[in-house]
């Protein structure tokens, strides 16, 4: 019965006593606080640099943030109007009720109709310095600049958009115990920010003396001084109108009332004309074609209506068709040079020359018709042009005429509300005093508010700490490289045999010949917990073999051999890597024979084996690199070689080949009592491993246990990122002495 079995058999795996070299340390034994100190160490330029990166975007951030200055204006907010006539009042106590007082002044302070009040009042509205300081969205209609001008039928949805702007960038911060608010605006402009905080604090009391106007004296001073204004505004606007109508020359016909009830509005005389003179083009046009189509008619052989119809055209041609027809009678019976014939002939070619001046003339007469309806066409089309240019330069001086009309009818629509109201507002019947004083109007500031570049660097180190604390905590989780011995079991389920030193600065082979050295202790370790895996100790016939090349696997099967033997067993090393061998380069030889030799067919296995007297064991090389080792490998050959070498040995080593990506490893691991997995320390990943148990498995092969290779105590949790592939065995030859 077996004293140790892989995790991957079913069986509990027995838990060894490991060397002191190999011994690691139980995570679950570490405090908190150790581990977080670990893991901070472990990847700690990855922290650096995220502080480094979070530092230096902070920096860059703060310098490249636009300065922006507050302005702040305090006021005294008074619970209610002091009465003139009462000397001896006494203030109330603050109870619940001054609680929602002040709390409904502060929120009076920061509504929507007292920042829109203010954007009018600064002509905001219609200002794109404004909206481009606080980088207002330009894609909208309303912000279309026409003329250097915003559209007046966009100016409703400025006013609100610019309220906003100013709610945003403001904040009310009332003094704790006292009366007094502190109004402050924010801005990149100084003496804007200033300038909104006074006039934000203005209109506050102004809206509220508007609100008492129907009680108040004050108010109704207020209104008829505002009714004043409003008067003067309209006058203005009117005036301004005129005056450019009279500048622009722009005259309109004014509205006429029709029969039905309708009115049509105000109409141009240039349109009128546009209108009279297009009607007439398109008649010219028509006596211009009908000209143009008898003259072409006239220009085919005489055949226009007016040659056919002419009385002296149609007497010659009667005359010259009689003299044709003698003219052919004679050519019957005499000669073309008979006198008479000659004198008929003569008289034709008259005749002809008489009917051709008479359709020219006829042709001419067309022409000059033509011609005629041409040139009237053409002055008519260039003044329908000219009127076209003078509607088109009216329409463009037309804009601003519209924007001052629209100007006059938005004033005569605010005098004619306030006249309305003042007619309906009386006489108040107390006299109150505003409860809205300004204590410190709003100062220029002489240095911005913000960017902070101490705080936004302090604020900058500290989102790099816990970025970087994030990023290492996450690449600690998904970092799969083995850093401990102890996490071989944990992770792998496999006991641990061992873990192998890194050597360096000598060959495997050196260090073992130095019988004190940190390998050969190690590996005498792994000898010693192999002897408690089987009833008989050592498994007499076992393989090493890792997941990919260059994991120590080779290096692991001949420190084995060398330590069995130097325990005084009889043993024999196999290189089973037929694929990329190795063993023969330890002994000095080549491997022209060995052992694809016997799995060929050839039963000399002595002929085949070389002494490694250095070491105190004999070793077999791989042999002539087979076509396709894993054929050989199928076969019973494997396994009569083992059985016929345990006759003469006590141990059989197998250099395995391994397992990713080859057919070789499982293979011989069926053929052997147990094989032992060389795991490379911070290289190899879990998950490869894994799957490489996972092959071995599928085979039925026994898995004894795992060896923590090139194990380095001072790189301990520090992990590397290797790479494995079908490649293997295809190298060139000092590449498979590396390995």
């Amino acid at each position: 019965m077996n004293l140790l079995n892989s995790n991957l058999q079913g069986a509990a795996p027995v838990v060894f006593a490991q060397p002191q070299a190999a011994a690691g340390t139980d995570n679950n034994a570490i405090p908190i606080l150790r581990q977080y100190l670990r893991i901070a160490l472990r990847w700690r330029y990855v922290m650096l640099g995220a502080i480094a990166a979070c530092f230096l975007l902070g920096l860059i951030v703060t310098l490249l943030m636009t300065p922006q200055y507050a302005a702040s204006t305090t006021i005294e907010i008074s619970r209610e109007s002091d009465r003139i006539t009462n000397f001896q009042g006494v203030e109330r106590d603050a109870g619940i009720a001054d609680q929602e007082f002040y709390q409904t002044q502060y929120g009076l302070l920061e509504s929507s109709s007292l920042s829109e009040r203010v954007a009018m009042q600064l002509r905001l509205v219609d200002d794109p310095k404004f909206f481009e300081m606080f980088g207002a969205a330009e894609d909208d209609p309303a912000f279309e600049l026409t003329d250097g001008r915003y559209p007046a039928s966009g100016r409703t949805k400025r006013q609100r958009i610019a309220g906003e702007i100013l709610r945003d960038n403001l904040s009310v911060d009332p003094t704790r115990l006292s009366r007094l608010v502190d109004v402050r605006f924010t801005s990149p402009n100084a003496a804007f920010s200033a300038k909104v905080a006074n006039a934000w604090a203005e209109n506050f009391i102004q809206t509220n003396l508007e609100r008492k106007i129907q009680a108040t004296s004050y108010g109704r001073n207020l209104l008829q001084r505002q009714l004043a204004e409003a008067k003067d505004k309209l006058d203005q606007s009117q005036r301004q109108l005129v005056g450019y109508a009279s500048a622009a020359k722009i005259i309109n016909l004014p509205a006429q009332s029709g029969g039905d009830g309708t009115t049509t509005s105000e109409r141009s005389i240039v349109v009128d004309d546009l209108a009279a003179l297009n009607s007439a083009l398109a008649q010219a046009t028509a006596s211009r074609i009908h000209a143009e189509a008898r003259y072409e008619q006239g220009g085919r052989n005489g055949a226009s209506i007016e040659a056919l119809g002419n009385q002296a055209i149609n007497s010659l041609r009667q005359r010259r068709a009689e003299l044709a027809a003698e003219y052919e009678r004679m050519m019957t019976q005499f000669e073309p040079g008979y006198p008479a014939a000659k004198a008929i002939k003569s008289e034709i070619d008259q005749l002809d020359r008489g009917i051709e001046r008479e359709e020219n003339r006829v042709s001419s007469s067309l022409l000059a018709g033509y011609r005629e309806a041409q040139e009237r066409e053409r002055g008519l089309q260039a003044a329908v042009d000219q009127l076209k240019d003078d509607y088109l330069n009216l329409r463009r001086r037309s804009i601003q005429y519209n924007i001052y009309q629209q100007e006059v009818d938005t004033n005569r629509a605010l005098y004619d509300a306030l006249l309305q109201r003042f007619k309906e507002i009386g006489v108040a019947g107390g006299v109150g005093i505003n409860n809205v004083a300004v204590v410190d109007p709003a100062k220029v500031p002489d240095q911005p508010s913000s960017p902070r570049l101490l705080i936004n660097l302090a604020i900058a180190l500290l989102a790099g700490l816990g970025l970087g604390a994030a990023l290492a905590f996450a690449l600690e989780q998904m970092d799969e490289a083995i850093a401990d011995p102890a996490e071989v079991e944990r992770r792998l389920g496999l006991p641990l045999l061992g873990s192998i030193p890194k050597v360096e600065g000598e060959t495997p082979k050196e260090a073992l010949l130095d019988r004190k050295s940190d390998l050969v202790d190690a590996y005498l370790a792994v000898q010693t917990n192999l002897a408690f895996s089987t009833e008989h100790g050592v498994p007499r016939s076992f393989s090493v073999t890792s997941t990919r090349p260059a994991e120590g696997k080779s290096t692991t099967s001949l420190a084995l051999a060398t330590t069995l033997a130097r325990a005084g067993k009889n043993v024999i090393l196999i290189d089973g890597d037929m694929r990329s061998p190795s063993i023969h380069h330890l002994g000095g030889v080549g491997h022209e024979r060995g052992l694809s030799n016997f799995l060929a067919g050839e039963d000399d296995i002595e002929s085949l084996l070389f002494s490694m007297s250095e070491l105190g064991f004999v070793a077999m090389s791989a042999g002539p690199l087979p076509p396709n080792a894993a054929e050989l490998l199928t076969g019973d050959r494997l396994a009569l070689l083992i059985s016929r070498l345990l006759k003469t040995y006590d141990h059989v080593v197998i250099d395995s080949p391994p397992v990713m990506g080859l057919a070789d490893a499982p293979l011989i691991a069926t053929r052997v009592e147990g094989v032992i997995v060389a795991v490379e320390s911070h290289g190899i990943r879990t998950s490869l491993v894994k799957t490489a148990l996972g092959r071995l498995a599928s085979a039925n092969a026994r898995v004894i246990g795992s060896v923590l290779t090139k194990f380095e105590a001072r790189k301990a949790h520090y992990g590397y990122g290797y790479e494995y592939g079908y490649g293997y065995g295809r190298t060139t030859e000092a590449d498979a002495k590396a390995a």
